[in-house]
């Protein structure tokens, strides 16, 4: 879903890189609650396996293919704030070097894809996990909370477009055909979500942000009567080098090796576009030409080699927002 450069006029495109603008500051206040010695390497993690499982599009539909948007797995993970910060390297990567997503375009996009997806996700999994408890809960509440944060998402970029867009639409019309192929795409962000999260808690439970505080309530019978008490994941110290590379190696794997095999049709947007009429409105990138862009395919470079290169950057980039986020909280 991500926008490319001609889609917005230009109030539209700078109205969202300024909300866009205010939104991370507000994220890079907040994630000072968030971030430790032990939740940073995590997020950084977050962020280059979001970047990785993007690169995989998977059909949803004849013709048309959909990839994970990331914003609730990233929070649930580390955390809402931290949550967009991740998002925003994510997006800051693929536009700047591997030209997806528009640079005029890139507040809208984090604010779709960023802003919108988290609070979205966020919200709907607190509200899930507050009447399921456990981890049960937790990971039923995290397919919930992804499959509704994309037709979010998606129906956000279609008000937008109506109020500023390049193209006339019929806004009926053009949030139907946008929030039907996204409810497909986010049955698939439910699925990739549901399965990180349960696979995160039954290795590290300690390390998903949004699993503490929902242990299900444990009665003790004695002597002196019955008490009640709740069950917390035991923190562990440091990062646990252990499960962070083996995270990585995964991430590595899905960038080097999977992204050959998704799917090469347009994803949702791309396809309602070209169903609507307003496509041709997409400008070219202004690094169209760099070598990485289009994931190598400009460059002649391998997808895979592309995506283990964008792994990197994104790690690079995560450690950096971090370090500033965390420097931020001390001062």
């Amino acid at each position: 879903m991500h926008v490319p450069d001609g889609f917005f006029t230009a109030a539209v495109s700078v109205s969202a890189g300024a909300v866009a603008a205010a939104g991370v500051a507000v994220c890079l206040r907040g994630a000072r609650r968030e971030l430790d010695d032990r939740t940073a390497p995590m997020a950084g993690l977050v962020a280059a396996f979001v970047f990785a499982v993007q690169m995989l599009n998977f059909p949803v539909a004849a013709g048309t293919s959909g990839h994970l948007l990331g914003g609730a797995l990233a929070a649930i993970l580390v955390g809402p704030y931290t949550g967009v910060l991740a998002l925003t390297v994510v997006l800051l990567v693929q536009a700047l070097f591997f030209a997806d997503g528009g640079l005029t375009a890139l507040g809208v996009n984090i604010t779709l894809m960023g802003l919108v997806t988290v609070l979205a996700g966020w919200g709907v999994f607190r509200l899930v996990t507050r009447f399921a408890p456990g981890r049960g809960g937790v990971t039923a509440a995290s397919f919930v909370a992804a499959l509704l944060s994309v037709p979010a998402s998606a129906l956000v970029f279609t008000l937008m477009f109506w109020i500023g867009g390049t193209a006339p639409v019929e806004i009926g019309t053009v949030a139907a055909a946008m929030t039907g192929v996204h409810v497909l795409i986010g049955v698939g962000e439910g699925l990739i979500t549901a399965l990180t999260v349960g696979a995160v808690l039954a290795v590290r439970p300690d390390l998903v942000y949004g699993a503490r505080g929902t242990a299900r309530p444990l009665v003790l019978r004695g002597a002196e009567g019955t008490r009640t008490v709740t069950q917390e994941a035991p923190a562990t110290r440091g990062g646990g080098l252990p499960f962070l590379l083996g995270g990585l190696g995964v991430t590595l794997l899905l960038a080097g090796v999977m992204s050959f095999f998704a799917s090469p049709d347009p994803d949702g947007l791309e396809a309602v576009a070209e169903e609507q009429g307003f496509m041709e409105r997409a400008a070219d990138h202004l690094l169209g030409d760099f070598a990485l862009a289009d994931y190598g395919e400009v460059g002649g470079i391998p997808v895979g080699v592309a995506g283990v290169a964008g792994v990197a950057l994104t790690l690079i980039a995560a450690g950096v927002i971090a370090y500033a986020a965390r420097t931020r909280s001390r001062a």
